[in-house]
């Protein structure tokens, strides 16, 4: 499954360009359902989400696919996809958090989560969809805090909708550009990369302040 992912992230131009050919107007779901299901479950963060966004748009910019039902589509999935997540979080966080066998959980760290995300929770919910992995998260620990539901459904129609126009229209104005063309993979990679750079940051300057406190 990991060489599949891999092979898809680095031949996506050549991935969806099939898939059009052969589902046509069915490729609209296949896509909503990828984007849904990378922020909406909480164990696929690995599917690809800023890639995929930019090469459908180099797509409708083609001409192979119709710009506006990709947007409307596209965002539709994104901000259902942070709902069912943060539900998730509702439903399982409680039953975790309360239960006596899971020591490091209990009603106190429930209570900073809560805490945490009605102060910072918008700021958040809205930064968190730019970021790999962590936009995966950030809604399911926005439910198991209990961020108040108008707030985090505010939010996160506000950050999904920014995500999904910045790289889906970034694809449609630059991902057809000679030099971006001819080198589609290499493009691709690199907004991965910095897409993850952020995390990849953020983790090791904390794996460094613990070794350096220890």
């Amino acid at each position: 499954m990991i060489g599949q992912v891999i092979d898809f992230f680095i031949h996506l131009d050549v991935h969806l360009g099939s898939l059009i050919r052969t589902a046509g107007a069915w490729t609209y779901l296949f896509l909503s359902v990828t984007i849904f299901c990378e922020t909406g479950l909480v164990v696929t963060p690995f599917l690809p989400g800023d890639s995929l966004l930019f090469a459908a748009g180099a797509f409708a910019a083609a001409g192979t696919l119709d710009l506006r039902i990709l947007l409307f589509s596209l965002s539709a999935a994104a901000v259902a996809g942070n709902m069912a997540n943060y539900q998730i979080g509702c439903l399982a966080g409680p039953k975790v958090f309360h239960s006596d066998r899971v020591r490091l959980l209990n009603r106190r760290h429930l209570e900073e989560t809560h805490r945490f995300f009605e102060k910072w929770g918008p700021i958040t919910i809205v930064l968190a969809r730019f970021l790999p992995i962590i936009r995966t998260f950030a809604p399911f620990l926005a439910g198991v805090g209990r961020m108040n539901y108008w707030r985090f459904s505010l939010y996160n129609a506000v950050g999904s909708l920014a995500w999904v126009l910045l790289f889906t229209l970034g694809g449609y104005f630059f991902g057809n550009i000679p030099a971006v063309r001819g080198n589609f993979s290499l493009v691709i990679l690199v907004i991965v990369a910095i897409s993850v750079l952020p995390s990849a940051v953020a983790f090791f300057r904390g794996r460094a302040k613990k070794a350096k406190n220890a």
